[in-house]
């Protein structure tokens, strides 16, 4: 094969710029190049020959260099070179060492110009992966802002900047519709490596952990920690439950989740379309927090039953559908905020069990 001047400068000026624009260094493509090339030339050319790659990163050359060992009986001659044919190469060589013998073959400014194509795209790739992992893998359990892309039977496609996150159709909030272009919060769920598809950001609008990720954001007692939000349960889109404490005997932390007039929560509801919101204060006293758990619901009595972890409740009878809420929503949150089963019964129905 004859050897020829293979030049590939206008390949490192694009290694340059992947530097400034992508982080990649210069130094790791060209490893990777170089890899890359060993691979091209073994596998157009059909050999096995060991090969190095010289790349003059001042002038751009690239040339191939086969490497054999001196041997005395040269019984393979894609590894290995006679001592006498060794020393009209380099004067110091001796058995046992290797030598490179340029083969630089004629068409390989083709090859190489196509491996580095490829090469560069992969590396591309990585390295948009890598910043996926690391930059979002921070962000899990943080709100992030984008803007709607598109939206199909899987989900929507939010863009974040750099990448783009998904919200799978199990995380979207079913009354909530969005256009294309329109600037949306999401909650981070998960940053996954999906393998050949590469990383995918998980986000949500449905989660429970949205809605309480929102309001520390809104309220600064929270994030100082003098408020804690003790538990939340969510029906997207209609009702939210959450249940919040305070230490300090100074504060009152429902107080400080509503706001001056109502501002900071409004604020989240409106962030939710208009979600109606219930703050109740959290207690260590079961049959207290279940009683705030039902609110608005009047209560007349409870009993807890902790063999069964169930409380049934006892409410006036025209209080009866204020207390089970539309759709069976009051209840169900309720119960779900507390962790208990919960029965709730007219105070008829009761009455009528002790006549009889």
């Amino acid at each position: 094969m004859k050897s020829e001047k293979v030049n590939a400068k206008e390949l490192l000026q694009a290694l340059d710029e992947l530097q400034t624009e992508k982080g990649i260094t210069k130094e790791y493509m060209i490893e990777s190049l170089k890899l890359a090339l060993e691979a091209a030339y073994k596998k157009n050319y059909e050999t096995k020959e060991e090969v190095n790659i010289d790349i003059d990163e001042i002038t751009g050359n690239i040339k191939v260099y086969a490497v054999k060992t001196v041997v005395e009986n040269v019984e393979d001659n894609d590894t290995e070179i006679s001592l006498e044919d060794a020393k009209e190469i380099t004067k110091r060589a001796k058995i046992g060492s290797t030598v490179n013998i340029e083969v630089t073959p004629k068409n390989f400014g083709r090859i190489a110009a196509s491996a580095g194509k490829q090469i560069i795209i992969q590396r591309v790739r990585e390295a948009e992966k890598n910043l996926v992992l690391t930059q979002y893998s921070d962000k899990q359990g943080e709100i992030v802002v984008g803007v709607v892309q598109r939206t199909d039977k899987m989900g929507m496609i939010v863009d974040l900047g750099r990448v783009e996150a998904m919200i799978p159709s199990r995380e979207l909030v079913p009354s909530e519709i969005y256009e294309s272009h329109q600037r949306i919060k999401a909650y981070v769920l998960s940053v996954e490596d999906s393998g050949k598809f590469g990383p995918q950001i998980i986000l949500s609008r449905k989660s429970p952990d949205f809605v309480k990720k929102l309001f520390e954001l809104e309220v600064p007692e929270i994030e100082e920690g003098l408020v804690e939000i003790k538990a939340v349960a969510r029906e997207a889109g209609y009702r939210t439950k959450i249940a919040v404490s305070s230490d300090d005997e100074n504060i009152d932390p429902v107080g400080a989740c509503i706001g001056k007039k109502g501002v900071r929560k409004d604020s989240v509801s409106k962030e939710l379309n208009g979600e109606k919101i219930d703050i109740i204060p959290y207690t260590d006293d079961l049959p207290s927090f279940i009683v705030n758990a039902l609110s608005p619901a009047e209560i007349l009595a409870i009993d807890i039953n902790e063999d069964e972890n169930i409380a049934t409740i006892v409410v006036p009878d025209d209080k009866f559908a204020l207390a089970i809420g539309a759709r069976g929503q009051n209840v169900k949150l309720a119960a779900i905020l507390t962790g208990w089963k919960i029965d709730i019964k007219k105070r008829s129905d009761i009455e009528n069990q002790i006549v009889e």
